[in-house]
């Protein structure tokens, strides 16, 4: 019995300090936001105030300290996903992840972002603002990486912290850049179809860029002075940091608004992921305020606001990648053709480092075009040489200076300034100000070919031809100041004319931008309140017109009573995506089964890349009007053609029967909240183990595909509707009361796993709630996590 007991007592202690091991451990994981931290790198005091979702507010005496301040406690809560994003350009994932990465590595590595970065880096103005600021940033990230806690994930993964370089802060610009980019998922499909299937399928594929056009009108007036996309799509699948999608803003004027004064809105469609994507900060110094939202790794905000304005943004969807075909000396491969001489490909020499693997070296050729496609994507079937030529590293880059800039104008010309500056990615600028003046800048290099080139379909790198022959001057691009209409909006759709022309892109359907003008129109009298609901908005108006389209081809003498439920159903439906609605379940099934029937023949394994692009979603209403089209008839079928008719009537009974499998026989019961749902996704989730610890979620949620309130998600055979990606903010400032303006981000503002803010937003987001951006000083103060910075003497 003695024995017993003692065996027993000492179980007790090993279990007492076990757990007391386990919460010292916890409490030395989360971030500090209390006490004194003496740190190097500045010159006085730093005090930095969090408020009660964890946002710093960062007082200084001057902007350099402020700099260094906001680098220590960004890298305190978000160091992993910095270490994460800076890897991804210059392919250095499989470093931590092993064999599996390996291709994406070797992709991104051969982009020539890292090339394109030491570059720039090198022709620096070392003197400049925007350099001073960004080195100041990284000397406080560093300084995190000497002195502060490790992050649990650098020890799970094994991977040793090392210092951050410039040339990682040009690496997250160049992610960014690419992550923007559509032609590598649509050009190789649009190219595979013109010379694979001919030319009669490619036409009516490319038709549809000219119809159902919502275009965003140029209107300049005033300041006032108050298997190719195949293997891209599998290699950027599996990337641990979220990719750059759409976005909604619009940004009303002061005759649009009940106390006239602008009300500025804005929500980037970027990927779910945990730690969500933006890290909310406010600088204070003398001579510098702004509330803002930054990229890892990014100290310049490219959303933010303060007293005097805000800005933010939208992707453009122009075209900024060209594939060529080189033609190779037949007699030396090391060359290739252009303009009738033979050129030297351009030679690179790469290694990727592997985890438990021997180190993987390869060898790039580069054109005058780019890096060719053939030598950093494995298994590509096209055999001949086809080159990537990407303006972002083509031309001269000042995306440093451009997100200094827009962060620190002082009005509405400095802003433009800066905007003029960027070359790519293409961005649709949006600002207002407390003087109401709101803009829009499609902003982005724009170019050139020879009329009648149809630019995504792979190019002749040969002949000459094919080049770009000038650039547009920036007031050429897309742009509206203060437009008659007492708005400017951009939804990812297509702008108006340059030059009496539409300008190629990937420009979204208009769906949103068609729902978004017509609820403005509407009012005159907007409150931040209204705009914020708005922002929720769960109702397409093209959605209704589609399923009607479906209904008036169904033969209903031959449905049985449920069937014509469900037909009765998607008649009625106003396009709502509410998560007790039956109709959405109806109409994605349906419309999967109607794109497959149509295109699945003749485009093989390529119909999954394809029923996924944002094209397919301009495809759909066009080929539905259409009475005839060579793509009706399934060419595995003998002695039939298939009509129109055929085709929709077999899509409706295959939905119907998988639905009834799936959900019961109950077509009331079919509820879209039963199939939709969202999980935020950390990179070491993915182990089953430590999923429901690092994940957040999953969580049903409200909105579909192409709403204001954009939720992401394949269509594919599942049945189900997991989200990829949505509103990384939705941001709603009123300058009629700006200390007052709200916002929410997806999960929380800490990547930490122990700290209270790493998902203490998720449910008010998903509720459809904001909390407050706190610029009133006073308010700020009374904060009960106050941090103070003192250099280290």
């Amino acid at each position: 019995m003695k024995i017993l007991k003692k065996i027993l007592k000492y179980l007790v202690i090993i279990l007492v300090l076990l757990f007391v091991g386990i919460w010292l451990y916890t409490k030395s994981q989360k971030p500090i936001y209390n006490g004194e931290v003496s740190i190097k790198n500045i010159t006085d005091e730093v005090t930095v105030y969090f408020d009660d979702i964890g946002v710093p507010h960062i007082y200084a005496t001057n902007n350099q300290d402020a700099y260094t301040a906001l680098g220590y406690v960004h890298a305190q809560d978000r160091l992993w996903q910095m270490e994460l994003i800076r890897r991804i350009a210059a392919g250095r994932l499989s470093e931590i992840f092993g064999e599996k990465l390996i291709a994406t590595d070797k992709l991104f590595s051969g982009l020539g972002i890292e090339e394109a970065a030491a570059k720039t880096i090198e022709n620096l103005d070392k003197n400049s603002e925007p350099y001073k600021m960004a080195m100041a940033y990284l000397k406080g990230v560093n300084q995190y990486i000497k002195e502060g806690k490790t992050p649990i994930e650098y020890t799970l993964v094994g991977v040793k912290k090392e210092p951050f370089q410039l040339k990682d802060m040009y690496n997250v610009f160049g992610y960014m850049a690419f992550s923007f980019a559509i032609a590598h998922k649509t050009d190789p499909m649009l190219n595979e179809v013109k010379e694979k299937l001919g030319i009669a399928y490619f036409n009516e594929l490319i038709d549809v860029e000219t119809k159902n056009l919502t275009t965003i009108e140029t209107d300049k007036n005033a300041i006032i002075t108050s298997t190719f996309s195949e293997a891209m799509h599998n290699l950027t699948e599996v990337l641990p940091i979220s990719p750059f999608i759409g976005s909604n803003a619009w940004v009303l004027g002061a005759d649009k608004t009940k106390n006239g004064k602008v009300i500025f809105s804005n929500d980037p469609h970027i990927g779910y992921s945990q730690p969500s994507v933006w890290y909310q900060a406010h600088i204070k110094t003398p001579s510098y305020e702004m509330y803002g939202f930054h990229l890892a790794l990014v100290p310049f905000p490219l959303l933010g606001h303060n007293k005097t304005y805000a800005y933010g943004l939208t992707m453009f969807e122009n075209d900024d990648v060209d594939f060529y075909i080189e033609k190779n000396n037949p007699n030396n491969a090391s060359q290739y053709q252009f303009e009738g001489d033979f050129l030297a490909y351009k030679q690179v020499d790469k290694i990727l480092k592997i985890k438990d693997s021997k180190d993987s070296l390869y060898t790039i050729k580069v054109s005058k075009h780019g890096p060719l496609m053939n030598g950093i994507i494995d298994h590509l079937e096209d055999e001949r040489p086809i080159a990537m030529q990407w303006i972002y590293t083509k031309l001269e880059n000042k995306i440093l200076d451009v997100a200094y800039e827009i962060s620190h104008s002082k009005n509405l010309e400095d802003f433009k300034k800066g905007a003029k500056k960027l070359h790519a990615p293409g961005l649709n600028m949006m600002y207002g100000d407390a003087k109401n003046n709101i803009a829009w800048f499609a902003s982005g290099k724009l170019y050139n070919y020879r009329d009648s080139l149809y630019t995504k379909a792979f190019l002749n790198g040969s002949s000459g031809k094919d080049e770009i022959i000038s650039y547009i001057d920036f007031e050429e691009n897309p742009q509206a100041i203060n437009p008659e209409n007492g708005y400017v909006y951009s939804a990812n759709n297509q702008p108006d004319s340059i030059a009496n022309k539409l300008y190629p892109g990937y420009y979204l359907v208009g769906d949103r931008a068609e729902r978004i003008v017509s609820l403005l129109e509407k009012k005159n009298d907007w409150t931040k309140q209204e705009v914020a609901k708005m922002m929720l908005d769960v109702t397409s108006l093209m959605a209704p017109k589609i399923a009607q389209n479906f209904v008036d081809e169904i033969e209903k003498n031959k449905l049985s009573v449920s069937e014509k439920t469900a037909i009765s159903i998607l008649k009625k439906w106003k396009g709502n995506f509410d998560l007790e609605e039956v109709a959405p379940v109806i109409y994605n099934r349906l419309v999967y089964e109607f794109q497959k029937n149509t295109f699945a023949d003749e485009l093989g394994n390529g119909f999954f890349q394809f029923v996924n692009t944002p094209f397919v979603e301009k495809v759909l209403p066009v080929q539905l009007k259409r009475e005839h089209s060579v793509w009706w008839d399934n060419i595995h079928t003998k002695n039939k053609v298939e009509t129109k008719k055929d085709v929709i009537n077999t899509s409706f009974k295959n939905a119907f029967n998988f639905l009834q499998n799936q959900l019961g026989e109950n077509v009331h019961d079919w509820k879209w909240k039963r199939v939709i749902s969202v999980e935020h996704k950390h990179a070491v989730g993915e182990v089953a183990l430590l999923r429901k610890y690092f994940n957040v979620g999953p969580f049903k949620t409200n909105g579909g595909d192409q709403v204001i309130n954009n939720q992401i998600y394949n269509v594919d055979s599942t049945g189900f509707y997991k989200v990829t990606a949505g509103p990384s903010t939705r941001r709603v400032v009123d300058f009629s009361d700006v200390e007052n303006s709200i916002a929410i981000i997806p999960t929380g503002q800490s990547g930490r796993i122990f700290s209270s803010y790493y998902k203490d937003q998720a449910q008010k987001y998903l509720k459809g709630e904001y909390v407050k951006m706190k610029l009133n000083t006073r308010e700020i103060k009374q904060s009960k996590q106050i941090l103070l910075l003192k250099p280290l003497k």
